[in-house]
């Protein structure tokens, strides 16, 4: 179920003018992705060190989740799968304590335990046929989120079966977002954006007055914009399968693996998610990919404050009951 999220969205900085206080940008790899870190402030050493603050916190969570670290909580957890119990930070146990809840309202479609997943299909050019039904079967029997067992009172963290694993790829760096723009708004910062990957969590206004914009691309022609929305107060997130993909009989298969069946998601080349928190919208976007347009809507619309638009394979467009689209 990793998820590749391409720069479908992009800023749009309206009615540049000149005033006391100026957005700055900066752009690093954190977390095995591009961030672009854009706080206002009134000069560059100010704006310096309010971003080297997110850095200093991304980093942080990257360490805490991480499971290529060997000596992380999450490596310990995954080490000791259907062996023992693992007590972790309090942060991490309420990291994968919200998971789960995900995975219940997706019904599975979302699972953090899809890194125990067999790597059966490939994006590369390089499959010539389906793997078998057996095959498929066999790559997700591992994984799970009802086997994922949370001691709240021992702060512990068990996974049943020997083999077992969770990753954090689906809601990561959304999470790191978060806790970035967190702390900035603490420290006084009046606006800003944290775009991780295209994970965008925002905050504040545009020096000008105006709210940040984001512009939804055509997946079909990246050089036109199917719509621009403001944003007002929280995040948006887009997961998308325009450029990784396989055909088979006519058939499109996206890269976004369903975690409940070990199939390709099909139907939807794109699925963006409007929700307070970029960890919530990392999460909502995958699932809504993986339950198709019907059923990822109908979710969505029972959802307060949370609104979604889809791109179908046709290039048509679907949208929730309450989102208001702006065509350029």
């Amino acid at each position: 179920m990793q998820k590749y999220i391409t720069a479908i969205l992009v800023l749009v900085l309206i009615g540049f003018q000149v005033f006391a206080e100026q957005p700055f940008k900066r752009s690093l790899k954190l977390m095995g992705s591009r961030f672009e870190i854009t706080v206002v402030a009134n000069n560059q050493t100010e704006a310096d060190a309010y971003i080297d603050i997110a850095v200093t916190e991304i980093t942080r969570i990257e360490n805490l989740i991480s499971s290529w670290d060997t000596e992380s909580e999450t490596s310990a957890i995954n080490k000791n799968a259907g062996s023992k119990a693992v007590k972790v930070s309090p942060e991490l146990f309420m990291l994968i304590e919200r998971a789960t809840k995900i995975s219940q309202l997706t019904d599975g479609a979302f699972d953090i335990s899809y890194a125990s997943m067999d790597r059966i299909w490939k994006f590369d050019g390089s499959m010539t046929a389906m793997p078998s039904e057996e095959t498929i079967k066999a790559s997700v029997a591992k994984v799970g989120f009802h086997n994922i067992e949370l001691n709240k009172t021992h702060s512990t963290v068990y996974l049943k079966k020997a083999g077992m694993k969770i990753g954090f790829g689906g809601i990561g760096k959304g999470y790191a977002a978060d806790k970035a723009k967190s702390l900035l708004t603490k420290e006084g910062v009046s606006a800003g954006i944290i775009n991780a990957s295209g994970d965008m969590n925002t905050w504040g206004k545009q020096p000008n007055g105006e709210f940040w914009k984001v512009a939804i691309t055509n997946p079909m022609n990246k050089n036109k914009a199917y719509a621009l929305l403001p944003i007002t107060e929280g995040a948006v997130v887009t997961s998308g399968d325009y450029e990784k993909y396989v055909n088979f009989k006519g058939k499109r298969y996206a890269h976004i693996i369903d975690p409940r069946t070990g199939y390709p998601a099909t139907g939807i080349i794109s699925a963006t998610v409007f929700a307070p928190q970029a960890e919530l919208a990392d999460a909502l976007a995958t699932s809504v990919f993986v339950m198709g347009i019907e059923a990822g809507i109908d979710r969505i619309n029972q959802l307060p404050k949370i609104e979604c638009i889809i791109i179908d394979d046709k290039g048509n467009i679907h949208k929730s009951k309450n989102i208001k689209i702006e065509t350029e």
